[in-house]
């Protein structure tokens, strides 16, 4: 059997794609920089915004946006304690592809549903 070999070029283009999708990827992260784009700064707000997302799961992947550097933590020493998330300066970088999403998905659904 042959193996076909995956060209120098295919390879350049799969690696850094792959790291994207490593950091974007799933049901909930870039619905969650979504809303904080969009003003969602507490912990409830985003919540209400993401639909279906849970407590537990939101806490998981804001922690994984943290540590990929997306999103930043801000804790207000008032009464009471106030949490805030907003974007790093380095997140929007992400929001042209965040457009290009949209705009495919947008033609896609007109596709599947004339």
């Amino acid at each position: 059997m042959n193996k076909v070999p995956i060209s120098k070029q295919c390879i350049k283009t799969l690696l850094p794609v792959r790291d994207a999708l490593d950091v974007i990827s799933g049901k909930w992260r870039i619905q969650i920089i979504i809303a904080i784009q969009y003003g969602c700064e507490h912990f409830t707000d985003i919540q209400k915004n993401v639909l279906g997302i849970t407590p537990k799961m939101l806490s998981k992947e804001l922690k994984a946006l943290e540590e990929h550097k997306l999103v930043v933590r801000i804790i207000e020493n008032e009464y009471p304690v106030k949490i805030l998330y907003r974007l790093d300066d380095y997140a929007t970088t992400l929001v042209p592809v965040i457009h290009a999403l949209r705009e495919w998905g947008e033609q896609h659904r007109a596709r599947l549903f004339p």
